[in-house]
């Protein structure tokens, strides 16, 4: 499953093995993007809890895959 999880604030590309290997990418917005793909939810709930272990502000979670060649997207 591919993730595009939007939090608060701006975090250093250092961080990025704490997250599962998710590219980190800074916004101009001041926020953060964490893109790419979680191989289950158990992955996603392990980054989840970095972020609150972190203190961060969760803006929104996206998911997509793939079904019969469409692009299938979901937001939260």
């Amino acid at each position: 499953m591919h993730y595009r999880i939007h939090i608060q604030g701006h975090l250093d590309s250092g961080w990025q093995d704490r997250f599962a290997g998710l590219r980190i990418e800074r916004q101009e917005a001041g926020t953060t993007l964490l893109v790419g793909t979680l191989p289950d939810q158990a992955a996603l709930y392990g980054v989840l809890l970095q972020l609150i272990r972190l203190g961060l502000v969760l803006l929104s979670l996206e998911t997509s895959q793939s079904e019969g060649g469409e692009e299938v997207a979901q937001r939260s």
